[in-house]
């Protein structure tokens, strides 16, 4: 039964907030959590995160008149309720969906999302560049960004801070302080304060004193306004914010309208430089189950809204996430120099798992790829066997390091891969499409992909062994294939591929999980009367050019078939092709990659279908090689 949602339901555009009390305000922000609760038990998605900001969220749309006031979400994963809010309430019930609404801001999506964003650390950044454009152009809009402090252990939000008072005007930055708090919990006391210090008396005297010390010598000068900072830093613990030329406010509880809705009104009208507001929220606050979870609910499936039961599918294999992991235990029992590196995803990478069982081996240095990758290199550099475990999609943030600090230097650090390939609801900004090309370019690097559960294993162990130069290996997001794992997973030879079906017209040579699409391609092209090889490639550096080479000679048509963007694995095999000489004889290539578009989210079968990587697809592309259809290979076999 979807909830009674009364003055929610007279809400069709932020502005129909702006003439509401705080009390109706406050049956507001209880009647979005509730819709925000009912909506996700049905999606699935992020839930914690939006709980948190709820109030916040009705305040600052009641406070600035958005979209022409200038509202960014850091990471976009808490924007839930402020989608409800801005006009697409009647689609919420498809986020993350084929179709529908995105999972994050999305610029596309509303004018009510200036700026599209799901990775951490980019809104104060996006913020400055609106207040800067505002500023050239004349106008006087607010610009707001609100980050949450997970997303303050990433340099960049402190990049951004270093700058901001560079740019003149209105420009607020809210700080979410939640699971990470960087304050003790706030009271009457601290919100009393918090307002006192944004409000017009306080400011009144401060530009009077501001007069008047103008009068007095430079160094009195800089004295006073030092001791004006630091004064008002000890009673709230803004003195690190003020340090970095912001005027700060703070803690405040983000839970309570009274405080929050007079506070943003102070901040917004206050020009002279950037305003922090440091709120305090619960995550998952008003939900039982929420609050009571260790993660509070952060991501979910669908679930039941009164117990919190989520509908977790019985898994049929292990998670590649997991085999990793405990893989990854496994050579660290037999090798004391093994250390595990993540950024802020312990759990996600599997981790967690490893710190369980060596804690002192295992660092998470939060939202901070670049450090992640450098620290990494450090940790080889002076003879110990790291392994950087990191989204395909987040290690992007960090590809300076990997070329500087790793592989022009040679050093042997084991880059793990999580999440390569598509990722279903999360969509185009967490889909791992990227790394074969800009891993596979770097000199001296070993690039392998798993092709199931038990060649993951195998490729932990031989990275572990690779002591002379970086390597990294590539896995999906997902259960594996069901297929037995190694108790003792032995090394592969570098750079060698496998034979796994033998056939004559067309070879099928696939890097990564497609091997099981592409064995089912095999099948499909031998009812057409077509018989076909398949290859696991394994490595896409080192590349097994004799293999590549042998498959060239034997068949009519060599497919390659990939997980990632064009200028990939099969760019490397095209390479290899052309340097000995293949075409000449007169070889059919083609090259499965996926499309070069950003692809939306949707069911990952429904993801691969669209990008011609399911069976069916390859079976089209090995077709189209032969020049053949349907229809000339029932003649052909005739």
């Amino acid at each position: 039964m979807p909830p009674i949602t009364p003055l929610l339901d007279t809400v069709t555009s932020p502005a129909d907030t702006r003439g509401m009390s705080v009390a109706q305000l406050r049956q507001l922000a209880d009647e979005l959590r509730a819709e925000t609760i009912d909506a996700v038990s049905q999606t699935g998605g992020h839930l914690g995160a939006g709980l948190g900001v709820v109030e916040l969220t009705v305040a600052l749309h009641h406070v600035y008149e958005t979209p022409d006031d200038i509202l960014i979400w850091d990471v976009g994963h808490q924007a839930y309720p402020h989608k409800i809010l801005t006009g697409r309430r009647d689609r919420i019930r498809t986020l993350r969906q084929g179709g529908g609404l995105s999972g994050f801001t999305k610029r596309s999506e509303s004018d009510y999302d200036p700026f599209g964003a799901a990775h951490a650390a980019t809104s104060i950044s996006a913020a400055l560049g609106f207040a800067a454009a505002r500023e050239a152009e004349g106008r006087d809009n607010c610009v707001v960004a609100v980050i949450g402090d997970g997303s303050m252990s990433a340099g960049m939000a402190y990049e951004a801070m270093n700058n901001a008072c560079e740019i003149p005007g209105q420009l607020t930055v809210i700080l979410n302080d939640n699971d990470m708090s960087i304050a003790p919990p706030v009271g009457g006391m601290s919100a009393y304060m918090a307002r006192l210090v944004s409000g017009g008396g306080y400011q009144s005297l401060r530009h009077l004193g501001k007069s008047m010390v103008k009068v007095l010598p430079k160094p009195m000068q800089e004295a006073a306004r030092k001791a004006e900072e630091y004064a008002r830093g000890m009673v709230t613990g803004g003195t690190f914010f003020e340090e970095l030329g912001f005027y700060y406010i703070g803690p405040v509880d983000g839970h309570d309208l009274n405080a929050l809705v007079p506070i943003l009104k102070n901040a917004r009208e206050i020009k002279d430089k950037p305003v922090l507001v440091h709120v305090v929220t619960q995550k998952g606050k008003g939900y039982a189950p929420a609050e009571s979870a260790a993660d509070k609910l952060h991501a979910v499936v669908k679930f039941d809204v009164v117990t919190g039961q989520q509908a977790k599918a019985t898994p049929n294999a292990p998670t590649y996430t997991k085999v990793f992991a405990e893989a990854l235990i496994k050579e660290a029992e037999r090798d004391e120099k093994i250390i595990a590196v993540t950024a802020a995803m312990d759990s996600g990478t599997g981790l967690d798992l490893f710190a369980k069982r060596f804690p002192k081996r295992m660092f998470d240095v939060g939202i901070a790829e670049q450090h992640a990758v450098t620290f990494a290199a450090g940790l080889a550099a002076d003879g110990m066997k790291p392994f950087c475990a990191i989204y395909s999609t987040f290690l992007q943030r960090g590809y300076d390091q990997v070329v500087h600090d790793v592989a022009i230097q040679k050093l042997p650090v084991r880059f793990a891969m999580d999440r390569a390939g598509l990722v279903g609801a999360d969509g185009a900004t967490h889909a791992g499409s990227f790394d074969i090309g800009y891993m596979g370019a770097l000199p001296g690097m070993v690039l392998m992909a798993a092709a199931d559960e038990a060649e993951l294993a195998r490729m932990v162990a031989t990275a572990a062994a690779i002591d002379d130069r970086p390597s990294a290996f590539r896995y999906p997001r997902g259960e594996g294939m069901g297929v037995e794992i190694p108790g003792v997973a032995e090394p592969l030879e570098i750079g060698k591929g496998r034979i796994v079906r033998e056939g004559t017209a067309v070879a099928i040579l696939s890097f990564g999980t497609r091997l099981g699409e592409s064995l089912k391609a095999a099948d499909a092209l031998a009812a057409r009367g077509l018989s076909a090889t398949v290859a696991d490639a394994r490595f896409a550096k080192p590349l097994d050019v004799d293999m590549v080479l042998r498959l060239a000679r034997e068949h009519e048509a060599l497919i390659t078939v990939e997980e990632g963007a064009m200028g990939g694995f099969g760019a490397f095999v095209l390479q290899t092709l052309a340097e000995h000489g293949a075409f000449d004889r007169g070889l059919k290539v083609r090259t499965l990659t996926l499309p070069d578009i950003f692809q939306d989210q949707d069911k990952p079968d429904v993801m691969y279908a669209q990008a011609g990587l399911d069976a069916d697809g390859i079976v089209r592309g090995a077709l189209n090689a032969l020049g053949l259809d349907n229809a000339s290979v029932a003649g052909r076999r005739a």
